[in-house]
């Protein structure tokens, strides 16, 4: 017996691995549905479903940026502390000194590369009619991801605390203020209003709330620190999870029109 077999028929395996390598249909349909991180797919799907020239690949290289976005982001959290003392110059240091700028180069790229791969994604969708009846709840939450990436991307704008940053944030959180009903100088802001009592001030409008502050500075910069690191990845792994879990509900991936 060789040393894969002996090690393949240890408990210590079998403790782990419940079945045995997915060569036969039978068993792969096994495995699938007792993982738990392959149950979220589907245990079978058309191989022209698959075809590079229909998929573009799109949603996996998506999914594998996240990826790259998640563990790269956690080791420069290691680095960066968001204050405005040492923001910019840690942002320096992640770019001249620490792992020779490729950790946060990765990061940065990764981004802009997840931005560009998601509409993509979503233009393959939308031209193969893969939103239609029974995926259209799958589709609202390939939105919902659409929007939470870009916001991703809002939020980390501002970390490196630099001029350009902080004149993006200032501009984009300014948009905000124009919102309506929920916006200090927007259209139906007046709807809030309780008797004398105006509930939307510029110290309680979205601006305010989004900024943490009348003006950009410190509160907004761990405002959307803690935004860009853990309340906006934690929405999207859920909505994930939720996305591949319908697209095993909904038959797989849609085949060609």
């Amino acid at each position: 017996m060789s040393l894969g077999e002996t090690i393949r028929n240890s408990q210590v395996w079998k403790s782990i691995f419940r079945h045995p390598m997915p060569l036969d249909r039978r068993n792969r349909i096994v495995v699938m549905l007792t993982n738990f991180f392959l149950h979220l797919h589907p245990v079978s799907i058309k191989k022209q479903g698959i075809a590079l020239s229909y998929t573009w690949c799109m949603g996996g290289v998506t999914f594998f940026l996240f990826l790259v976005e998640t563990v790269t982001g956690v080791l420069l959290m290691f680095y960066y502390r968001p204050t405005l003392e040492w923001a910019y110059h840690d942002i320096l240091d992640l770019r001249d000194v620490t792992s020779l700028g490729i950790l946060r180069e990765l990061h940065r790229w990764g981004a802009h590369a997840m931005v560009i791969t998601v509409w993509l994604h979503m233009y393959r969708v939308f031209l193969t009619g893969s939103y239609k009846p029974p995926r259209e709840f799958n589709w609202v939450v390939g939105v919902i991801l659409l929007l939470l990436t870009l916001l991703l991307s809002f939020s980390g704008y501002l970390l490196p605390f630099d001029q350009l940053a902080i004149w993006a944030i200032t501009v984009g959180s300014n948009m905000a203020r124009a919102s309506p009903i929920l916006g200090y100088e927007g259209p139906f802001q007046q709807l809030l209003q309780i008797g004398d009592i105006d509930m939307i001030t510029d110290t309680s409008d979205a601006r305010f709330v989004t900024i943490g502050e009348r003006n950009v500075g410190e509160m907004t910069l761990n405002r959307f620190y803690v935004l860009h690191c853990i309340g906006l990845p934690l929405a999207v792994t859920l909505l994930l999870a939720i996305h591949f879990w319908r697209v095993r509900k909904d038959g797989g991936i849609s085949g060609p029109l």
